[in-house]
């Protein structure tokens, strides 16, 4: 074989780098068409997201005069007996939401995407509608829901909860799961439209030469659709965890309802406010509310790192 064939001609690399320079150049101006969006946005993540989040890593590591203090008011704030138990209770009622948003919205979404589409709109109003209400109105139904002697449910209550009186329903072992049920409740429907909205970007050729390989609704389903929408899912868990850690309005809610049953410091957030405006100790809220950004932090560049949500194809 001769020298020429075996190497490629200096055309040839010339024109492969003119892809590349023209292919660059395209992902470029991509780029640029979206600063338009972002940057009217920028400002208020500044002020509202970026300096209270350095003002809280001040604080954190100092004390109430300014001095610095490395991490002491971590270690203050961990040896307190609420701390273990407030995060604990985070955790595992997090776990759960995350668990049932998953499955629930991925499935209902895929369910949704293989209807008519007269169907799946009047679905997805259906399901997005308890999304409008706030939190707060929210815990105020799921309240009234929950009181055996006033719910229309009263009789899943007595069955699944064993309960007959509104204490009982709220019972500590109870709450983890009451209050992803009422996050669920709330958030699903948001989900499940933005589920949707990713499932109809995939083109529909690839879904008939699936069919035309033979590949029912579930191999569609599971080996072509799911797959497309995995940077979606992982979006989704990302947002969604960082709220749950973030739990406030529910526990406190419910903790006035119950007239102190349930205690002011349930969630994390719960007692950094203790910490706060009872203690009047903002430096040792500021290291509860930084821990709660590491957790959320670290949970958010581990899905990344594992799901290559940032990843490009060129």
């Amino acid at each position: 074989m001769s020298s020429s064939a075996a190497t490629p001609s200096y055309g040839e690399a010339a024109r492969k780098r003119g892809l590349r320079g023209a292919a660059a150049r395209a992902r470029g101006v991509r780029a640029g068409r979206g600063w338009p969006f972002v940057l009217p946005y920028l400002p208020f993540l500044i002020a509202f997201g970026i300096a209270p989040m350095i003002y809280a890593l001040k604080l954190a590591f100092t004390n109430s005069g300014g001095g610095w203090v490395g991490f002491h008011n971590f270690s203050h704030t961990v040896n307190d007996y609420r701390f273990g138990p407030a995060f604990k209770h985070i955790l595992l009622y997090t776990g759960v939401w995350l668990g049932a948003l998953v499955v629930f919205v991925v499935v209902l979404a895929l369910l949704l995407h293989g209807r008519a589409n007269r169907v799946s709109s009047t679905f997805r109003f259906l399901f997005y509608i308890p999304g409008a209400l706030a939190g707060a109105a929210s815990v105020l139904v799921w309240l009234f829901m929950l009181d055996p002697s006033v719910s229309p449910g009263s009789f899943l209550l007595h069955h699944v909860l064993g309960s007959h009186l509104f204490v009982e329903s709220i019972a500590p072992g109870h709450l983890p799961f009451i209050f992803a049920m009422i996050a669920f409740w709330t958030g699903a429907g948001g989900w499940i439209v933005v589920m949707y909205g990713a499932l109809n970007t995939i083109p529909q050729d690839l879904e008939e030469a699936a069919r035309i390989d033979g590949a029912g609704p579930i191999a569609i389903a599971l080996r072509l659709k799911l797959p497309l929408i995995r940077k979606w899912i992982a979006y989704m868990v990302i947002l969604s965890f960082a709220t749950g850690t973030q739990l406030f309005v529910e526990p406190q809610i419910v903790n006035q309802a119950s007239l102190g049953l349930v205690p002011d410091t349930w969630s994390a957030n719960q007692l950094a406010y203790q910490e706060a405006f009872r203690y009047a100790d903002f430096n040792a809220a500021a290291a509860i509310a930084v821990d709660l950004l590491a957790i959320g932090l670290f949970a958010a560049v581990l899905i990344v790192t594992r799901t290559g949500l940032f990843r490009t194809e060129d």
